[in-house]
């Protein structure tokens, strides 16, 4: 095994990075190896067993734990490891296959061992339903109670430095706006959980030899802080984080291959780039950087809210930002190692607290309650309220909604597994988990392969449901399994449920969101965007999309320069009104669509008849998956349940009247009369279709969760009988059942007919870490977002409707207004009712046993 080991660890360290944690199989090796150690080998078998095992749940972890248990209670023995050493090292594990071996020493016949369980069981705050044990235990046992004094006295907390009075750090800055695809390419998704040499990747299109300046900065001795403009737009990913602190953070002790704290500095930080960095430890600020330079030494007074230029620098002392910070308790997040051990930990000692009936303590920084309002609540307040047990939930409130819907797609999904093996869980508490394979399935590497076939049974052994690959994305599987009015969450930024609300997070946040069952939210203010009007000829739902950020550019809300950049829904919750009647398909265009705006969450106004109509259809679905093997049945058997119960009492929460806005945008559909497209290369730089017309398209892309079955068909109809397209059509429909009525109904071949390229349901081109359009090529895509490098390095690419790009391929360019209006007129709108007609299974016949499988 150290053969092999040092092998392995000599092949990482030329890549620059440290070697891969030990799994099961070599900790198991291991510790035959501590009870015989080889001569000279005693501090390298220690470190191993000390620093390279994951803690938690992880299979590598329960070996440690159980050999350590076995030596603490003297049924084995070791050179190197004494008795008490091995409760030391128990401690050291965080929580999960630990704490029943420290419960059980607390009445070891030896007081030294039971002394060292009591201390170890003191610092350890993931305990789960061992917590009755231990209250249990405390009556009669007085190292037990010894453990529940501590508890109760926050000591877990108050052992750790606090934050700084004041931090001196170089600064390193990407000017402009760095988004999570810079930090974390898509190119590299498959190694996510790899920390250390997947942040070897960060930057590396975004700011070539970035990383080789970076590590210039960071031999000067001084630690580095991450600034930049504008700094984590894009999707949720956990990975952007961990390759930030990667190079900026600090080794956690005992944690193999992951880093915690840093400070990032930015004009603005994407809300849940905000979040996962107050999850991980690091300090995110929010503060001007236009003084701030690359190389800068500067001295951080978080207290004080003040950046000045460090001693030995130019202007020494001189005040060059000032900032507040936010949230109250970033303090307190910072001293406990992150947001997620601080909810965790705070909520131990304020359980035992009220157990012993004594107060609730002043140790931590607690949210301070916003200012009541007599006004109203919106629509996404009550949604949240009621998965609070309350009326609503007023903005900059602090609460923690219950969760009853929690997704994760593949490239999240086995760091969302790291993560929960870190919480110690081995049964969700969040009512529904969905577990997907949209983002790896159509080109799968052997990593890929791997995941596919390990953690479905992960996920299902702990209440949750697996999809297989190839049935499609996460999210138009998910919307399929929601409840009316209920919150969620999921890996991924475009979880925007069209019923309810979602809060997307980084990977770690959806694992504290699964295995507790509620998540931290500082609610948000919302903005109201409100329709009136209806389509114009031509006119799709996509445009009425980009309509939004079209609108708020001519109000003075939104700018697309990233300098002092202006966006009234960032980090806010947009609120849809006035288009009632739309199908729930449809309306996730628009709540999707959201995550390009930066918002919090969103939600929209709906009718009774469209949401009922949208449920009957999703039981017919999942009992269809039940009858085709799907697991985790009960999970899917409840969801029936909860869906059957809300349709036989049909009720939808609605806005007060008089509540209050951060702004309202009202958008007349009457004035938009011709498409709107977001142009190269930012979902903000929308512009109508005359200005742009007459631009090359070398590629198109017709795919992604943006798109529904009626998108396929208006786009094959307009295609049909036109021969041969002059620019790539690559076709990906969202879900295997889009496929196969989409065959069944013929217009699977004429995409063929058209040269069309046709993928397996999925993400596809959208993702950019499967197939890509060739470097430098301008591309039409109906996809969610248009980054730098997202389709193909160096792309310049196009976001617009199907319809749109149908005729994009056709042509090989960008149509006149004329021109597309005309197609628009004689091919789609004589047939709207048969193109869009929307999926609705409990209208075909026998599809609840008919097959499910892939």
């Amino acid at each position: 095994m150290l053969i092999a080991y040092r092998a392995a660890a000599s092949a990482r360290e030329a890549l620059g990075v440290p070697p891969l944690p030990l799994d099961a199989a070599q900790t198991q090796a291991l510790t035959e190896l501590l009870q015989q150690p080889p001569k000279g080998e005693g501090s390298f078998l220690l470190q191993l067993l000390s620093e390279r095992i994951p803690p938690g749940v992880d299979e590598a972890a329960y070996v440690k734990a159980s050999w350590l248990a076995a030596v603490a209670k003297e049924e084995l023995t070791s050179p190197l490891v004494s008795c008490e050493e091995a409760v030391q090292l128990l401690a050291t594990m965080i929580g999960g296959y630990n704490v029943a071996a420290l419960i059980e020493l607390l009445s070891h016949q030896k007081q030294t061992i039971a002394a060292a369980a009591a201390e170890a069981l003191s610092s350890t705050v993931l305990v789960y339903e061992a917590y009755h044990d231990v209250m249990e235990l405390a009556i009669s046992n007085q190292y037990a109670k010894q453990v529940v004094d501590s508890w109760a006295a926050a000591e877990w907390f108050n052992k750790k430095a606090p934050l700084a009075q004041e931090i001196t750090v170089r600064v390193f800055k990407v000017a402009g706006e760095t988004n999570t695809d810079d930090l974390s390419p898509a190119t590299h998704a498959t190694t996510r959980p790899d920390i250390p040499l997947h942040a070897q990747a960060m930057l590396e299109t975004r700011m070539p030899g970035g990383l080789a300046e970076l590590a210039k900065l960071k031999a000067t001795g001084n630690p580095i802080c991450y600034v930049g403009d504008v700094v984590g737009t894009g999707s949720s990913r956990k990975s952007a984080i961990n390759s930030v602190l990667w190079h900026i953070g600090n080794n956690i002790p005992h944690v193999p291959n992951k880093r915690s704290g840093g400070v990032i500095l930015a004009n603005k930080i994407a809300p849940i780039f905000f979040n996962t960095a107050e999850d991980s430890g690091a300090l995110p600020i929010e503060c001007d950087v236009s003084q701030l330079n690359t190389g800068d030494l500067i001295t951080i007074r978080p207290h004080e809210g003040t950046i000045e230029r460090a001693i030995g620098e130019e202007n020494c002392g001189e005040i060059i930002a000032r900032f507040e910070l936010k949230p109250t308790t970033l303090c307190d997040e910072v001293q406990a190692g992150g947001r997620i051990p601080l909810l965790i930990g705070r909520a131990l000692t304020d359980k035992v607290r009220m157990q012993l009936a004594m107060p609730i303590t002043d140790v931590f920084i607690r949210p301070k309650p916003t200012i009541e309002s007599t006004k109203g609540f919106t629509l996404a307040q009550k949604m949240v309220g009621k998965a609070c047990g309350l009326d609503g939930v007023r903005p900059g409130s602090s609460c923690e909604p219950l969760m009853s819907t929690v997704g994760s797609q593949d490239t999240t999904g086995p760091m969302t597994r790291d993560e929960l093996k870190e919480l110690a869980c081995l049964g969700f508490s969040a009512d529904f988990v969905l577990q997907s394979f949209c983002h790896t399935a159509a080109y799968p590497k052997p990593v890929d392969l791997k995941t596919h076939a390990e953690l479905p049974d992960f996920i299902e052994s702990r209440g949750g449901v697996a999809l297989r690959p190839g049935d499609g994305i996460i999210h138009s599987w998910l919307n399929r399994m929601l409840l009316p009015d209920s919150v969620g969450t999921g890996g991924d930024s475009h979880t925007r449920f069209p019923l309810g609300i979602s809060f997307p997070a980084g990977s770690g946040l959806v694992a504290f969101a699964a295995a507790i069952g509620a998540m931290p939210l500082d609610m948000p203010e919302s903005v109201l965007v409100k329709f009136s009007g209806s389509l114009q000829p031509g006119v799709t739902l996509r445009d009425v999309v980009n309509a939004i950020p079209y609108m708020a550019i001519k109000q003075g809300l939104l700018t697309v320069d990233k300098t002092n950049k202006i966006n009234i829904f960032s980090g806010r919750i947009m609120e849809i009104e006035g288009l009632p009647d739309l199908k729930l398909e449809q309306a996730f265009e628009l709540t999707d669509a959201t995550a390009e705006r930066s918002c919090a969450g969103s939600t929209i106004k709906l009718s009774i008849a469209t949401v009922s109509e949208y449920l009957r259809s999703n039981i017919a679905l999942l009992n269809n998956m039940i009858s085709n093997g799907y697991g985790d049945s009960r999970s899917l058997q409840r969801r029936i349940k909860a869906m059957e119960a809300w349709l036989a009492n049909p009720v939808l929460l609605e806005a007060d009247q008089d509540a209050e806005y951060a702004a309202v945008l009202e958008i007349n559909l009457d004035q938009i009369t011709e498409p709107i497209l977001a142009c190269p290369n930012d979902p903000d730089n929308v512009k109508t279709l005359s200005e742009v017309a007459g631009d090359q398209i070398d590629e198109v892309f017709i795919g992604s969760c943006m798109t529904n079955i009626g998108h396929y068909r208006a786009a094959a109809t307009l295609l049909k009988d036109e021969g041969p397209n002059a620019a790539k059509l690559w076709v990906c429909p969202p879900t295997r059942m889009d496929e196969a009525m989409l065959k069944e109904e013929g217009y699977y071949a004429i995409f063929e007919a058209s040269g069309a390229r046709m993928e397996m349901p999925g993400c596809s081109l959208c993702m950019g870490n499967q197939a890509r359009v060739e470097n430098n090529t301008t591309v039409f895509s109906t996809s969610t977002r248009n980054f730098n490098n997202r389709l193909g390095d160096g792309a310049q690419v196009y976001l617009g409707s199907a319809e749109l790009a149908a005729v994009c391929a056709q042509l090989g360019k960008i149509p006149t207004k004329e021109i597309y209006l005309a197609l628009a007129a004689n091919k789609i709108d004589p047939n709207k009712q048969e193109l869009y007609r929307y999926l609705n299974f409990d209208q075909i016949k026998n599809f609840s046993d008919a097959t499910c499988s892939s």
